[in-house]
């Protein structure tokens, strides 16, 4: 593995892994009032467009976090639709 893979995967540790304490919160609190759908919605079909350009290109790295990202993110959706009133 290069430095640039291994970069890669450390990148997205940092930034996949942080939806985890906000995915937490809400099924804990079983609330998401303070989420914005917006912006869950765009985060979520970000992910989804970059784990594309992730497999078209054969990036590892993005294809492995974004697939975490999005299922993340995807759980959020979820979460502000059903607790977000």
């Amino acid at each position: 593995m290069n430095s640039y893979v291994l970069l890669g995967f450390i990148a997205g540790v940092f930034t996949s892994l942080s939806l985890l304490p906000q995915l937490y919160r809400v099924f804990k609190l079983r609330s998401a009032r303070e989420i914005s759908l917006t912006f869950t919605a765009a985060l979520t079909f970000g992910n989804l467009l970059w784990l594309a350009y992730g497999i078209l290109s054969g990036l590892v790295p993005i294809i492995f976090w974004n697939v975490v990202s999005f299922c993340l993110a995807g759980g959020l959706l979820v979460a502000k639709i059903r607790f977000g009133k």
